[in-house]
């Protein structure tokens, strides 16, 4: 048996981030991948960064890793609000003034998507890795998609499973008892009800793919007042409050 565990969307949340890496470890799951979206919305972006790459754990590049380290413009989104849409652009301008250069160039260095292979016994599993889709880390994906979506996703990748985040809504579908797409959620910005740390493990056996979404409570208050505390708009420590209804 072999077990790996897979978060996203960390979004510059450390407190979140070390009650899931804390829990990993109790759990004694040695593998570990991380999707992106490592900045944005909270301000320990050099932190997060920086923890990550000391544990040397594999990471893909999130569409907010990529406007920070290649300093893309913003633009406005047309399911945001306007409220939500000014707090965007101040809280990512604060991320391309704070994050260091070296911490840019470790995001622009990031790999787009992973594949994976893991044996155990006699049975080979593929499992492909990417933000939001194989084309863009950009692409919003949802659980109510179009079930041929994901079996299109899994045909191309000619993969058993495929993990995805970027929506901080995670999801498990299983495609004809053998195949599964699956979105981990987000450790640091949940748009789930619970706004509690979500991130995913999977276990291999010969037999079959088990996924779990795991779920936890973190000090939310004090990511609240770090927030208020920063330059960043007190609309995201709202949000974790969960003060604010999510238009999807």
């Amino acid at each position: 048996m072999i077990q790996i565990a897979v978060f996203s969307d960390v979004h510059g949340n450390l407190p979140a981030l070390e009650v899931v890496l804390k829990d990993i470890e109790q759990r004694g799951i040695r593998q570990k991948f991380c999707l992106g979206d490592l900045v944005d919305f909270a301000p320990w972006g050099n932190e997060v960064i920086e923890k990550i790459r000391s544990l040397n754990i594999p990471c893909l590049m999130g569409n907010h890793d990529e406007r920070i380290a290649f300093d893309i413009p913003v633009v406005p989104l047309s399911k945001h609000s306007e409220e939500e849409t000014n707090a965007r652009f101040i809280a990512i301008e604060h991320s391309k003034k704070h994050i260091t250069i070296q911490n840019k160039k470790f995001l622009a260095e990031l790999p787009f998507h992973l594949k994976l292979n893991y044996k155990t016994g006699k049975r080979h599993w593929n499992i492909q890795l990417v933000h939001s889709s194989l084309e863009s880390n950009d692409t919003y994906l949802y659980e109510s998609e179009n079930d041929q979506v994901f079996r299109t996703m899994l045909e191309s990748a000619d993969a058993d499973l495929v993990v995805m985040g970027h929506t901080h809504l995670s999801f498990k579908k299983l495609f004809d008892d053998q195949t599964w797409a699956v979105n981990c959620g987000s450790v640091g910005r949940s748009k789930e009800e619970n706004r509690l740390a979500s991130y995913l493990v999977l276990t291999l056996d010969e037999e079959k793919i088990t996924p779990e979404i795991v779920q936890l409570p973190y000090p939310v208050d004090e990511t609240v007042r770090q927030i208020q505390e920063s330059g960043i708009p007190d609309y995201y420590a709202s949000f974790l409050e969960n003060k604010h209804v999510l238009i999807l």
